[in-house]
């Protein structure tokens, strides 16, 4: 049975990528696309699609707030929502507790492949073999999973701004372990899997596995996560570079003055930070 899908991602090419693995796997018919949260909630509601695979970090609404808009209005036939998402493990076990599917990116065929599996047996109203292995309790309906996945990543996030932050951080350099504080933090980033923290004067890697942990350790006043895989000591921008197409880079006072691109979603906050 196929699906009718839309897609709501801020990046073009996240778009065009999921959008060719989706006709690979020839379940499922593409029937809208969205840019942004506020797009994304008119186009579901004047489509009502079976399935939607949305991003969690977007400009204007992010993927919680439409979801949130659309269980609201009990007009609209809740369809089944897959996230795209860079969360950590807690937030990934919500999803699985749910019965709510989830894709990192990039994007893999064959987990692609599965999670369309997966939204064809619920809304069939049957389980998947994927599922069997996880499932024990009667599926709830899809209104029902997201309630519970909203109510489950606000009380982890009510209990990550009540987690005290440590002022010095850890950083692996040589076979050392350094503790620097904060404010000697340029920036951090992840590449493959691995992060990477820069001083004024060194270069080492964090213990931890994603930039989300770090954020958890960081003052928010201070550090911004400008690009998904960078996150910054506004403390610590030399300049910040026009480049083209209206966007920017940010020029960093490490040894390398690194430079740093500005997320699209994130040049309004920029803006703000900034005044420009």
């Amino acid at each position: 049975m196929g699906l009718s899908a839309v897609i709501v991602d801020d990046e073009e090419l996240a778009r065009r990528e999921l959008r060719y693995l989706l006709e690979r796997s020839g379940e499922v018919e593409i029937v809208a696309e969205a840019s942004n949260g506020i797009e994304a909630v008119e186009i579901i509601r004047s489509h009502g699609p079976d399935v939607v695979f949305m991003d969690v970090q977007m400009p204007g609404l992010d993927g919680f707030a439409v979801l949130k808009q659309l269980i609201d209005d009990r007009r609209v036939r809740m369809p089944e929502v897959i996230f795209a998402t860079a969360f950590d493990q807690y937030a990934v076990r919500a999803f699985e507790v749910n019965a709510i599917d989830y894709l990192l990116k990039p994007f893999e065929q064959k987990r692609v492949t599965l999670a369309v599996e997966k939204a064809q047996a619920r809304r069939a109203g049957t389980t998947s073999a994927a599922e069997t292995q996880i499932e024990t309790v009667p599926q709830a309906s899809a209104t029902e999973r997201l309630e519970s996945l909203l109510e489950l990543l606000q009380t982890q996030a009510a209990s990550t701004q009540q987690r005290p932050r440590s002022g010095k951080v850890v950083v692996r350099s040589a076979q050392r372990l350094l503790l620097f504080d904060q404010r000697e933090i340029c920036f951090a980033s992840i590449e493959e899997g691995a992060i990477s923290v820069v001083t004024p004067t060194l270069e080492g890697t964090s213990n931890v596995r994603t930039l989300e942990e770090l954020l958890d350790q960081l003052d928010p006043e201070t550090f911004w996560r400008a690009h998904r895989s960078f996150v910054v000591n506004i403390q610590h921008i030399r300049e910040v570079v026009p480049w083209f197409k209206s966007s920017y880079l940010l020029r960093m006072d490490d040894r390398k003055n690194t430079e740093i691109p500005v997320a699209r979603a994130q040049i309004k906050r920029l803006r703000e930070l900034f005044n420009l």
